[in-house]
């Protein structure tokens, strides 16, 4: 019983965790896109 529950909140941690590097990813990712654009205006 208490092994099915560790489990379970042990993939629902490991998944929340996952989502939050990815959106953290996204974010990094955008924020070099809007540096490299800014960059770009800049140059012109």
């Amino acid at each position: 019983m208490f092994v099915k529950l560790f489990v379970m909140a042990l993939v629902m941690f490991v998944s929340y965790l996952i989502l939050i590097i990815c959106v953290l990813v996204g974010v990094a990712f955008v924020t070099l896109l809007e540096r490299k654009i800014l960059g770009y205006i800049q140059i012109r």
